[in-house]
């Protein structure tokens, strides 16, 4: 999907925000807010998950979330290919096509998004896997 020509629409299944919404506002001090196109989740001022419609070409538009990551899972994010793309917008932006992906897989991004964007003091409150290196 890299250099396609992209439009941006608010083309978004109902049960995908429903989906999002319930993970998002079930984290602290978030909230919801009507974005630009589609739907954001903030922590403070600080979006951190970001549902919308893609058209790619002038095709069918996709539904994709869009989440902040760091470090080597972004690198690794970057080089997956389908269903993550990234959004080509912050030096941390990426998304990922939520007809392909696992729902699981999307809560822990969006987990992880929100711990990378959240104050230190509300990500000690989020449940995370325990960190496996030794």
């Amino acid at each position: 999907m890299a250099g396609r020509q992209r439009r941006y629409t608010d083309d978004v299944p109902d049960d995908a925000t429903d989906r999002l919404r319930a993970m998002c506002l079930a984290l602290p001090e978030t909230h919801e807010q009507r974005a630009w196109v589609g739907t954001r989740w903030m922590v403070r001022k600080r979006t951190f998950a970001h549902v919308l419609g893609i058209e790619f070409d002038g095709d069918a538009s996709v539904a994709v979330v869009s989440f902040r990551s760091e470090g080597e899972e972004l690198e690794v994010l970057r080089r997956s290919g389908h269903p993550y793309l990234d959004l080509g917008w912050g030096r941390d932006a990426m998304g990922i096509v939520l007809e392909d992906a696992d729902w699981s897989e999307v809560a822990e991004l969006v987990t992880e998004s929100f711990c990378i964007m959240a104050p230190k003091m509300l990500v000690a409150l989020v449940d995370r896997p325990l960190d496996e290196t030794p």
